[in-house]
């Protein structure tokens, strides 16, 4: 019997639908986690690079999606190669499927393949309602503050006076 070491889930989980999450991620690693290897770069305030080395695949066998806020990257080898008989095999030719978590606004901007790496373009784009705004704080005109106590003892006095 396995061993789980649920600690990461306890630490940071607020909510059961995000532990819920956390779990069935946990529950899902097949062990492929390193393969293929990534970087993720940071090219501006709002601009991420993902790059994967995919040595060996055609741009036909690679497939990427965007669905909500998940990334996915997948990989299938053509079996239709001739059958290869190799002295050594470095360079692993499985298939893969690796899935990125993408933060709120983050979209994916485009991709291109070049000497083996597959370049993935993200951008994140806040709205501008959810941007943070600089509130001006002004001083009131002495002129207006006079005007307004003068129509509050106008209303006061109308009150007062009985209905005519």
């Amino acid at each position: 019997m396995r061993n789980y070491d649920l600690t990461p889930l306890y630490r940071s989980a607020i909510g059961f639908d995000r532990l819920a999450r956390l779990a069935e991620l946990a529950a899902n690693n097949n062990g492929n986690a390193g393969y293929p290897p990534y970087n993720i770069e940071l090219k501006g305030e709002n601009h991420y690079r993902i790059t994967m080395a995919v040595a060996g695949f055609a741009m036909e066998e690679l497939e990427i999606t965007s669905e909500g806020e998940k990334l996915v990257v997948k990989g299938t080898k053509n079996t239709e190669q001739p059958e290869r008989q190799y002295l050594y095999q470095g360079i692993a030719e499985r298939g893969f499927e690796r899935t990125f978590q993408l933060a709120d606004f983050v979209t994916v901007e485009g991709a291109h393949l070049e000497n083996g790496l597959l370049n993935i373009e993200l951008v994140r784009e806040i709205p501008e309602a959810m941007k943070p705004r600089k509130i001006e704080i002004g001083a009131i005109d002495s002129k207006v503050l006079e005007g307004e106590a003068t129509r509050q003892q106008d209303a006061k006095i109308a009150q007062a006076q009985p209905a005519a």
